[in-house]
């Protein structure tokens, strides 16, 4: 496949009704209707990194359930140039891996039945058991393994479950990775050292990546696009460098002080808050 193909296209694509009530998404304040999220409309290209970018329910979850083709939604949406609704949850599975931000099981399983899940839609996976100790090293969840489940800490549940996505597509190349919150619940030194295994897992097969992020400095020091949504509509999708200063600020309605570091990404950190500018 070719570097500049696209392999997912939205083209005003929004959840149904009926499918947004089912996934219990955040809605941006009592007043909004569930209408105002979306339609969204995106081309993503074989091994881009896109960070998604946006307020506490702004919509930034929604647009990864769309995304994911879970659900049923209204628009189109084409992934590998063929409709996503003709596509079988197996056919997607061995190419699409989804990480939601929220990794509850209701049994008691071991890690490692976990991190096999990722693979359960092939009938033949002779390679099974050496993908899941595979994947549990990149995900630094190699000791969880003989673990339950249920005695992990939050972080410890996050790893195992990155773990079960990186199984699902460890054999594959040019698919497609979304993840939501990532970096949730895990320390400042675990943080960047997982993001930095999730980009080299991207970017050894080639695979798309697109992650909900909070953090402003991760998205722009390690994304080279970023898709800014506020009140249920992308107000702007654009490349992280330069680093877009004021949309930013107008988007987190905060000020933020920008410096510029020769040989590396912009760097911004929070200033006064308040931001009049309107994009």
């Amino acid at each position: 496949m070719n570097k500049d193909q696209t392999i997912l296209s939205l083209k005003d694509a929004s959840l149904r009704h009926a499918s947004l009530k089912k996934t219990s998404l955040k809605i941006l304040s009592p007043k909004a209707h569930i209408n105002t999220l979306g339609p969204f409309s995106i081309d993503i290209k074989s091994n881009e990194r896109i960070a998604i970018l946006g307020p506490s329910g702004a919509g930034k979850s929604t647009l990864l359930q769309i995304m994911s083709g879970l659900h049923e939604h209204d628009g189109g949406i084409e992934f590998l140039s063929k409709p996503i609704k003709q596509m079988s949850v197996q056919e997607l599975s061995y190419k699409r891996a989804f990480l939601a931000q929220h990794h509850e099981t209701a049994f008691n399983l071991s890690s490692e039945l976990i991190i096999s899940l990722g693979r359960v839609a092939r009938d033949h996976d002779p390679e099974l058991v050496t993908i899941i100790k595979e994947s549990a090293k990149a995900a630094q969840a190699e000791h969880l393994l003989e673990r339950s489940y249920q005695t992990l800490s939050g972080g410890e549940k996050a790893r195992v479950h990155l773990a079960r996505v990186f199984a699902q597509l460890w054999d594959q190349q040019n698919g497609l990775l979304l993840i939501d919150e990532p970096m949730t619940a895990l320390d400042p030194g675990l943080q960047i050292e997982l993001l930095s295994s999730i980009l080299t897992y991207c970017q050894d097969r080639s695979h798309a990546l697109v992650a909900i992020l909070h953090d402003i400095q991760q998205a722009i020091e390690h994304f080279e696009r970023l898709i800014l949504i506020k009140n249920g509509k992308i107000i702007a999708d654009l490349p992280s460098h330069p680093a877009p200063h004021r949309e930013l600020e107008c988007l987190y309605s905060m000020r933020l002080e920008k410096l510029t570091r020769p040989g590396r990404k912009d760097l911004l950190i929070p200033s006064d808050p308040g931001c009049s500018q309107a994009i």
